[in-house]
């Protein structure tokens, strides 16, 4: 059993999720009975107890409150939804000097498993990786960020749906959101992130370009289970995340 003393989780909390069509925060949302925040934090505390931090932005207080029902973990404010890599930002002043390894979660992400978590932990340490990508494959990649890889294999960078080209939206392999960071690398990358993209954001996914240029080692891990990286951004992927957690293999 590995010991996840010197790993702290961040988990992106902030958005509005203006694509669901409702004034209530994205990750407020139930599955199953249960908010999409709160089935994240559940599977994050079953690998750690402590260093677990939330970033909150939109409905802050509501989604604060929400999660303080069922869990004690520590919050961060991204003062304005400036994109990924700026919600990371917010949480990074809270990270304690101990920690060694980040594991960054999305919120929307209500159906992800405690044993993919380890397995992404496990060989993003095993590597001795910088970063550390979770991938699928899927049908249709459409709305993904998708893995750009050179001909040996090798991971170049992830590309936004809106950056893409159109050879390389038929990429099939994408990104889940999730991703486990040395967090030196991610500190010292976080800064360098640039808003140059069509979305006018911070992404988090231009770290991965970063490590590249940086001849740092990035390891991606391929997991087999797409439906567990579903990501809830409108009502039609709630319904089907409500559908998934109830098939008897989820």
């Amino acid at each position: 059993m590995n010991s996840y003393d010197d790993l702290a989780v961040i988990i992106l909390a902030a958005g509005k999720g203006t694509r669901m069509k409702s004034d209530i925060a994205k990750v407020l949302h139930k599955v199953a009975g249960q908010s999409m925040v709160v089935h994240v934090v559940a599977c994050a505390s079953k690998i750690i107890l402590d260093n677990i931090h939330v970033v909150i932005g939109y409905q802050g207080q509501k989604v604060k409150d929400e999660v303080n029902k069922f869990f004690k973990v520590d919050f961060a404010v991204q003062k304005e939804l400036l994109g990924t890599g700026d919600a990371v930002k917010a949480a990074i002043p809270g990270l304690k000097p101990g920690i060694k390894d980040v594991l960054i979660l999305c919120g929307d992400v209500p159906l992800i498993k405690e044993n993919t978590l380890i397995r992404l932990v496990d060989g993003h340490r095993e590597s001795r990786s910088k970063a550390s990508v979770l991938a699928t494959d899927v049908r249709d990649p459409k709305g993904y960020g998708r893995i750009i890889s050179d001909k040996d294999n090798n991971m170049i960078c992830i590309k936004e749906e809106a950056d893409a080209s159109e050879s390389e939206k038929k990429i099939k392999k994408v990104n889940t959101g999730i991703y486990c960071f040395d967090k030196k690398f991610l500190i010292s990358a976080i800064k360098e992130i640039k808003p140059d993209n069509n979305q006018t954001e911070y992404y988090l996914t231009d770290t991965i370009e970063i490590a590249q240029k940086m001849h740092e080692k990035i390891t991606v891990i391929t997991m087999n289970e797409p439906g567990q990286a579903i990501g809830v951004n409108t009502l039609e992927e709630l319904a089907q995340a409500e559908y998934l957690i109830r098939q008897p293999s989820q």
